[in-house]
C-alpha cells in the first residue's frame, strides 16, 4: 500500500484509509442563497467535502454562510489572486486550491503560505492538461503525464521552499488513459495525498463511464485519497455516482444488488423489478448482497454469493438465501416480498 503524508482538512484525515467524496457548487458565486443550499443538499446527499469558486472579493462572503449551514470542510477554488486565498483563510475556509505559479511571485506565494501555515490550512495543488505551462510543453511536446508530474511537483516544491508540506495534489486530464497514468507515475514520485478526477468528463452517461474507468483503477492499485466525479449535470448526480464507483470496488459498504442481463428463459418483468429494488435499497445500510435473477440458472447457482435475491419462474419466483431456504411467490408479489425479507435481514 502507498505510504501516504496524512493531510487534516477540517476533521477528515487523508490518509488513504478512507476515501473521502467531494464535489463542487455549480451555482453562480454571487448567489449567496443559492449557493448555501445547493451545499445543504450535498451535504445530506453524503459530499464529505464541498469546493466554492472564489473568482472575486465578493465571492469571499460564501464561505461563512455556508460554514454556518454545513458541517463538512470547505474548500476555496482560486486563481490568479493571492489575495483571495488571504481572504478565505480569514473568513475560514478549511482547504485552499491554488497553482503557486499562477498567483503572482516569491513574495506572494510566501504570503499565501504564512497565512496557511498559521491556521493549519493544507493547499491542493491542481494541475489539469488544458492550463500546462508554455516550458513544458515545449519540453515534452504534449501534455503528457510527465510533463503534468513535473508540473505538479514544480509547484509542490515552491511550497517546499517555505517549509510548507501541507499539501494535496490532483493530476486532471479529460483524457482517461493520460489521466490513469499521470497519478500513477505521481504515486511513484511523491506521497502526498492525491485527489482523483478525470476532469471535463461530460454528462453523465459518458461522465459516469469515464470516472468509473479512471478513478476506479486507480483505488484498485490503493492510489487516491479523496476522489470527485466531474459531471455536466446537478453536483448531487455526482456524490450518488462516487458512492457507486466506492461500493463497486469494495471501499463503501450499504447494499450491492447484483441482477442478470435477462435472456429467452426470462419470464418475468425483470428489468422492472431490478430497477425498483435498485432504487429501493440505494440508501440502505447494511452491508449484504442481493440478487434479481431472471431464472433458476442465474439464480441460486451464479448468484450463491448473494445473502438473499430472488429468481424468476413462469409468471412467479423464488426468494432464496444463503442459509439455503427457498419459498414460491407471486410475480406481483416479489418486489414487496423481497424488501421485506431484507429488512428482517
Amino acid at each position: 500500500m502507498r505510504n501516504v503524508k496524512p493531510v487534516k482538512v477540517g476533521d477528515h484525515i487523508l490518509d488513504g484509509r478512507h476515501i473521502y467524496i467531494q464535489s463542487m457548487l455549480n451555482v453562480r458565486s454571487d448567489d449567496i442563497e443559492g449557493s448555501v443550499h445547493q451545499a445543504v443538499e450535498l451535504e445530506k446527499a453524503g459530499c464529505e467535502i464541498i469546493r466554492a469558486a472564489i473568482p472575486d472579493m465578493d465571492a469571499v462572503r460564501l464561505i461563512p454562510a455556508i460554514k454556518k449551514r454545513v458541517n463538512i470542510p470547505l474548500v476555496a477554488d482560486i486563481h490568479f489572486d493571492y489575495r483571495l486565498a488571504l481572504e478565505a483563510v480569514a473568513a475560514g475556509v478549511d482547504k485552499i486550491r491554488i497553482n503557486p505559479g499562477n498567483i503572482g511571485g516569491t513574495d506572494r506565494v510566501k504570503q499565501v503560505v504564512k497565512v496557511c501555515t498559521a491556521g493549519n490550512i493544507p493547499i491542493r495543488i491542481g494541475v489539469n492538461s488544458g492550463s500546462l505551462e508554455k516550458e513544458l510543453l515545449e519540453k515534452y511536446g504534449s501534455p503528457t503525464p510527465e510533463a503534468l508530474v513535473e508540473s505538479a511537483l514544480n509547484h509542490a516544491a515552491m511550497l517546499e521552499r517555505f517549509d510548507f508540506t501541507n499539501i494535496v495534489i490532483s493530476i486532471k486530464s479529460s483524457d482517461v488513459n493520460r489521466m490513469i497514468q499521470s497519478y500513477r507515475l505521481a504515486a511513484e514520485k511523491c506521497s502526498y495525498p492525491l485527489h482523483l478526477g478525470v476532469t471535463e468528463a461530460g454528462t453523465e452517461r459518458m461522465g459516469l463511464i469515464k470516472s468509473a474507468v479512471g478513478i476506479g483503477s486507480l483505488l484498485c492499485d490503493g492510489i487516491g485519497e479523496t476522489i470527485r466525479v466531474s459531471l455536466t449535470d446537478d453536483p448531487v448526480r455526482e456524490i450518488a455516482a462516487a458512492k457507486d464507483i466506492l461500493k463497486a470496488i469494495g471501499k463503501r459498504g450499504g447494499v450491492k444488488l447484483v441482477s442478470c442481463p435477462t435472456c429467452g428463459r426470462t419470464r418475468i418483468d425483470l428489468v422492472k423489478v431490478a430497477k425498483t429494488v435498485e432504487e429501493a435499497v440505494r440508501d440502505m445500510d447494511k452491508n449484504i448482497t442481493v440478487a434479481v435473477m431472471g431464472c433458476i440458472v442465474n439464480g441460486p447457482g451464479e448468484a450463491r454469493e448473494a445473502d438473499i435475491g430472488i429468481a424468476g419462474g413462469d409468471g412467479c419466483a423464488v426468494i432464496f438465501k444463503n442459509d439455503g431456504t427457498r419459498r414460491k411467490i407471486k410475480e406481483e408479489d416479489i418486489v414487496a416480498e423481497l424488501l421485506d425479507e431484507i429488512g428482517r435481514l
